[in-house]
C-alpha cells in the first residue's frame, strides 16, 4: 500500500476534478505483477493500468488500491467490475469512497464473491488525496496558504518593497505548488504592488495545463494591461455585485457579495468549486490571508522564512479575526526543510471545529 500511495502522488496536478489514485496488484503468491495510477482527467484509473500491467497474473491475486474502487460508469468504467472480471479475490484499500454516486465499490466485490477491507495506511492515503477528499465531503476548494517572510514574520519592507525576500531556489518551489493546484489567488493589493503573472514557469513539464488565475479586486481596479490578463493561462476577476467593469470588456468576471472582511470567501469558493477547482493556492497579501483565516477554510500553511531581518513593515498575516489568544489557530507543523537559503515550514491546523459544508454533495469524481 505505500507503494500505491507513492505511485498515487505521480498524479498530483493532472487528474483534477477526479482524485490522485495508486494501485499495486499481486499474483497468488504474493509477488507484485502490476502496478499503476490515475495518469489524468479522462484516462483510465489506477486499477485498470495496473490490471493491464498484470495480465493473467492478477488472477487469484490482491490489489492494493488507495481510494474505494469506483461503483460508477461515466468516461470509463467501474473498477470494482474490472477487478471481479480479472478474477482478483481480494482487494485492500485505503479511504472510502466519500462520492455517494462512484462509492459502493467494495459492496460490488463482496457480492461478486471478492474479499475487500479497508483502511490499510489510510492516514498516509488521506494526506496525499486531501485536495479531492476535501472538495468532496465540504464542497469547497482545498486551501494552501503559501508566504514568504523575513524571520522577524514581514512580507514587505516599511516602503512596500517585497522583492525579493526568498531566495531563488524558494521561488522556484513555489511554481512546483503552482502547478499542484487548480487555481491560484490573489487580492488586488498584490495585483498593484506586484503585477504577478501567476502562471506556472516550465508548466510543460509539471502539468498538461495552467491553473486559472484568480484575482480579487472589489472595485474592478486591475488595469487591461496586468499580466494576469494575458493569454498564458485562463483569468477570473472576482468583483463586488456594483463594481464597474465597463473598461474589462472581454475579461471573464464573478460578481460576490460582501461579508465583514470584503469580498466574501465563501461565494468565491463556492463559484470555484462550481467551476470544477477542488484545490487553491493562496498567493495573496495579508489581508486576504486574513479573510482566508477568519472564515476558516485555510487547510494547510507553506512558510518560506528567509534569514533577514526588517523590524517594520507588514506581517505575513492582517486581521484573521483572532481578538484573543485563546482564540489563535493552533497549527501542527508537519515538515521542515532547507530550500537554498531559506527554511520552508508545512502546517496544518492542530485542531479543526466541525468544518462547514458550503454545497450538498455533488457527482465530483469525473469518468
Amino acid at each position: 500500500m505505500a507503494r500505491a500511495v507513492e505511485l498515487a502522488a505521480r498524479g498530483t496536478g493532472s487528474t483534477s476534478p477526479n482524485p490522485v489514485v495508486g494501485c499495486v496488484i499481486t499474483d497468488a503468491s504474493g509477488t507484485v505483477v502490476g502496478e499503476g495510477w490515475h495518469e489524468r482527467a479522462g484516462g483510465p484509473h489506477a486499477e485498470v493500468h495496473a490490471l493491464r500491467a498484470a495480465g493473467p497474473a492478477a488472477r487469484g491475486g490482491t490489489a492494493y488500491v488507495t481510494l474505494e474502487p469506483c461503483n460508477h460508469t461515466g468516461r470509463t468504467g467501474p473498477c470494482a467490475q474490472a477487478l471481479v472480471e480479472a478474477g482478483v479475490t481480494r482487494v485492500l484499500y485505503a479511504v472510502s469512497d466519500p462520492n455517494p454516486q462512484a462509492s459502493g465499490g467494495a459492496a460490488t466485490l463482496r457480492a461478486a464473491g471478492v474479499t475487500p477491507a479497508a483502511g490499510l495506511l489510510a492516514s498516509e492515503a488521506e494526506e496525499g488525496n486531501a485536495a479531492w477528499l476535501t472538495s468532496v465531503r465540504l464542497g469547497r476548494p482545498y486551501v494552501l496558504w503559501k508566504y514568504a517572510a523575513t524571520l522577524d514574520g514581514r512580507v514587505a519592507a516599511a516602503d512596500g518593497t517585497s522583492r525579493w525576500i526568498s531566495c531563488p531556489e524558494s521561488r522556484d518551489d513555489v511554481h512546483r505548488l503552482r502547478a499542484e493546484a487548480d487555481a491560484v489567488v490573489v487580492g488586488s493589493g498584490t495585483l498593484r504592488a506586484d503585477d504577478p503573472h501567476l502562471a506556472v514557469r516550465g508548466a510543460a513539464g509539471l502539468r498538461a495545463d495552467q491553473p486559472l488565475r484568480v484575482v480579487l479586486d472589489t472595485h474592478a481596479t486591475v488595469r487591461s494591461t496586468a499580466r494576469v490578463l494575458d493569454d498564458a493561462a485562463p483569468t477570473l476577476i472576482a468583483v463586488a455585485e456594483d463594481a464597474d467593469t465597463r473598461h474589462l470588456a472581454g475579461v471573464e468576471l464573478t460578481r460576490l457579495p460582501y461579508d465583514k472582511y470584503g469580498l466574501s470567501v465563501d461565494a468565491l469558493l463556492l463559484e470555484l468549486h462550481r467551476r470544477g477547482v477542488r484545490s487553491v493556492l493562496l498567493e495573496g497579501g495579508p489581508t486576504l490571508a486574513g479573510a482566508f483565516v477568519a472564515a476558516g477554510v485555510v487547510d494547510k500553511v507553506v512558510g518560506y522564512l528567509a534569514p533577514v531581518l526588517l523590524g517594520a513593515g507588514p506581517n505575513a498575516l492582517a486581521d484573521a479575526g483572532i481578538g484573543t489568544l485563546t482564540e489563535a489557530l493552533r497549527l501542527r507543523i508537519t515538515e521542515t526543510v532547507r530550500i537554498g537559503t531559506d527554511i520552508r515550514v508545512t502546517a496544518v491546523p492542530a485542531v479543526r471545529s466541525a468544518p462547514t459544508v458550503l454545497t450538498s454533495h455533488t457527482a465530483l469524481k469525473e469518468h
